[in-house]
């Protein structure tokens, strides 16, 4: 390979030895002007926040008697992610149903022992959030039940 590699060396040097001898210029581009602007400024954009509810916070409404008979005092329970925060369901709350709770609680369900036939078993543990809305607020939950 080193033949090949002097043959190559020595037609690149022949081509720059004629380039000199010619004295050819190469035109450089000049550097670019800048021009500053002023800025002028308008009304600030607010930034979009996020809605909680996009992120699936809220998974279903749960709906048992007990939610049935809570959700007659403006108290309405949901199955939430298991990472969600008070916070983060209040916002799910406002932004899906256009409602602001007044307060959030948070509870963690372990899943019960079951059986079937002879082997044992368990339902998967959730977290539930119970909401409660200001007075003559209310959200349509068990209109399809």
């Amino acid at each position: 390979m080193g033949l090949i590699n002097k043959w190559f060396q020595k037609k690149q040097k022949d081509q720059l030895d004629e380039m000199s001898s010619k004295n050819i210029k190469v035109a450089k581009p000049e550097a670019a002007k800048v021009v500053k602007k002023e800025v002028v400024a308008g009304p600030k954009k607010k930034e979009k926040r996020t809605s909680a509810g996009d992120h699936g916070i809220l998974v279903r409404p749960l709906v048992t008697e007990k939610s049935a008979v809570a959700g007659s005092h403006g108290k309405y329970v949901f199955v939430i992610k298991q990472t969600a925060t008070k916070n983060q369901v209040k916002l799910a709350v406002e932004s899906l149903y256009g409602v602001r709770p007044e307060t959030v609680r948070v509870a963690n369900v372990q899943g019960r022992r079951v059986r079937f036939g002879r082997s044992l078993g368990k339902r998967s543990d959730y977290k539930k959030a119970i909401v409660t809305l200001p007075k003559g607020k209310t959200i349509n939950l068990h209109s399809g039940v």
